[in-house]
């Protein structure tokens, strides 16, 4: 079945900006602990990429002591996001000309984030992605993170598709499982900075690898097929 709509994660599938974390981990840990090489458990690291920014920061201050309160780390981690987003974040390979060629085919579009409104309209703007899109959905406004449906029902609503014709682009093993759980076809996409990829992998519909972009999908036309 051809794709009609896909709805894309932001961070990690069309912007290149996980290693944002590792610079959060490395500067609360010089401010708050004086140890830059500060770094959460793995669990905890995986926990709160699924997460909204300001759940991430609260587990954060409770599991590590960080802080006078959850509030000032996210505040804190907030406005490094802004400044990132605004001026550094850019597209990942092969991101462009990728909706470049869903835009000429008529495929709607949409993001669907755990990432702050706010920011994803910095990130947006910077990487000039705004014509692509139909509308952003965000886990923050919503109030549920990705290990539920809510955020991709939502989306697949507004964009009038069946589930089955609505394809979901992640790099989170926690959002691919939710999205093949309700029937959604999904396009399992990799990032050096995330977790999961071998299961994620065995899962998905269709799988980006390591050296791998979007491109693949457009150069193997049956891809977008199911």
């Amino acid at each position: 079945m051809k794709i009609q709509a896909a709805i894309f994660d932001m961070d990690g599938t069309l912007i290149d900006s996980l290693m944002f974390w590792d610079v959060l981990w490395s500067t609360l840990g010089k401010r708050y602990l004086g140890d830059e090489t500060f770094r959460p458990t793995e669990e905890d690291d995986k926990k709160v990429r699924t997460l909204t920014m300001q759940d991430a920061m609260h587990l954060i201050h409770r599991n590590y002591h960080i802080g006078e309160n959850g509030n000032e780390v996210w505040q804190f981690a907030t406005d490094m996001l802004h400044s990132f987003y605004a001026e550094r974040v850019e597209l990942k390979e092969g991101v462009r000309p990728f909706l470049d060629y869903c835009k000429a085919q008529g495929v709607q579009m949409c993001i669907a984030s755990a990432t702050a409104s706010e920011l994803l309209e910095a990130a947006i703007e910077h990487c000039d992605l705004g014509h692509y899109f139909t509308r952003i959905f965000s886990c923050a406004a919503l109030g549920k993170g990705k290990d539920q449906p809510d955020i991709f029902l939502q989306a697949a609503e507004f964009l009038s598709t069946e589930i089955q014709d609505t394809w979901v682009f992640e790099d989170s093993l926690t959002a691919i499982e939710t999205a093949t759980k309700i029937g959604m076809p999904t396009v399992g996409i990799y990032d050096r900075y995330n977790f999961g990829h071998e299961q994620m992998a065995k899962i998905v519909t269709h799988y980006i690898g390591p050296g791998e972009t979007l491109m693949k999908l457009i150069e193997h036309p049956q891809s977008m097929k199911g």
